[in-house]
C-alpha cells in the first residue's frame, strides 16, 4: 500500500536530476520537475484510456485542496 503524502513531505521535495512523481494514491501525485516546479496531477481511465487531469501547481494548490480536487473528480468519473 502507498503511504499517503504530508505536507511536509511535499515542501520539503526537492528536484533531481531526472522529474519524478510522489504517489498519494487513487492516482492522486505530485510531479516535480527538474527545475524545482511541483505539479498536482490525478491519473485515470476513461473509456478504457489512461487519462491525466492537471489539478494545479503547488504551493498555489495545498495538499489538502489537490485532495479535494481529486475526489470531485472522482465523483465525476464514477457518475459518467
Amino acid at each position: 500500500m502507498i503511504q499517503k503524502l504530508s505536507a511536509t513531505k511535499v515542501k520539503q521535495a526537492r528536484p533531481k536530476s531526472k522529474t519524478f512523481k510522489l504517489f498519494d494514491g487513487n492516482g492522486l501525485y505530485l510531479l516535480v520537475h527538474t527545475n524545482g516546479s511541483k505539479y498536482w496531477r490525478y491519473d485515470y481511465q476513461f473509456t478504457h484510456k489512461r487519462k491525466t487531469l492537471a489539478l494545479g501547481i503547488y504551493p498555489s494548490i495545498s495538499l489538502a485542496d489537490a485532495r479535494t480536487a481529486h475526489q470531485n473528480a472522482r465523483e465525476l468519473l464514477k457518475n459518467g
